[in-house]
């Protein structure tokens, strides 16, 4: 479990974060969804490690993390422009990580992984080569074979036309829940949260305005603005959210 206790952010006199608590159970998808501005890429690299809080407690299975490094967590983050090197191929992007923590890069984790993210057909392609789809399944393998405890991901649909976004939203749920991994996603997208997430952070102005799953969310907003938010920005896609939940949850 992944437990953050008061946690607050600042630069000089700007409060980025303000008395943030949250408790993400192994295993969930939790979304951070808010606009522009709102902290939720501060709050994902306070949980990475890449940003310091200036005040709050971070545990993670009942340790206090917050002094740790970032290298010494675990955590991985796929950032939203894939960061793949060029020069390599798309099977020596996914392994590159491994040579430095000299892990067999033939191990079967590496290939059933592989098959998961249908990427067999491309794993001799160079970089420009690949469809943006196929660049952020590469990205995403590369991050997991790793084998983090914690998966962040910050934006992973943005840079992706509609019809291959649902495919990668629907393979990294597959992951997720395959592989029992807590998965982080930043998303300024009410759609993109309430469709693939377990349970999501609506975050106003550095505070968490409410924490609940799709439903809670959508039925039941705690606030003006989380109903102003996620509501009057669905519009018309709001049908199609409630399809798709009922579906997912209905089988």
């Amino acid at each position: 479990m992944l437990q953050l206790r008061n946690i607050s952010k600042s630069y000089n006199d700007n409060n980025v974060l303000r008395d943030i608590n949250l408790s993400i159970e192994k295993g969930e998808i939790v979304s951070l969804l808010g606009p522009s501005g709102c902290g939720k890429t501060t709050l994902l690299n306070v949980i990475l490690g890449l940003t310091e809080v200036t005040q709050g407690q971070i545990l993670y299975n009942n340790r206090e993390i917050q002094r740790k490094p970032m290298q010494k967590r675990n955590f991985n983050i796929v950032f939203q422009d894939f960061c793949l090197f060029p020069h390599l191929s798309a099977y020596e992007n996914i392994v590159y990580g491994l040579k430095n923590i000299k892990k067999r890069i033939h191990d079967k984790r590496v290939t059933d992984l592989i098959e998961l993210l249908a990427l067999r057909p491309h794993l001799n392609k160079k970089v420009h080569e690949l469809s943006g789809g196929q660049k952020q399944r590469v990205s995403i393998a590369r991050t997991i074979v790793m084998e983090p405890e914690i998966l962040l991901m910050d934006e992973p649909l943005s840079a992706l036309d509609s019809v291959i976004k649902e495919s990668i939203k629907d393979m990294i749920q597959r992951i997720s829940k395959t592989l029992s991994l807590t998965t982080i996603i930043v998303t300024h997208d009410p759609e993109e949260a309430l469709t693939m997430a377990d349970k999501v952070v609506v975050i106003e102005n550095g505070e968490v305005a409410q924490f609940g799953t799709p439903n809670d969310i959508l039925n039941h907003p705690k606030s003006e603005f989380v109903e102003r938010f996620i509501l009057k920005q669905l519009k018309i896609k709001r049908d199609h959210i409630y399809r798709l939940f009922g579906d997912r949850h209905g089988a």
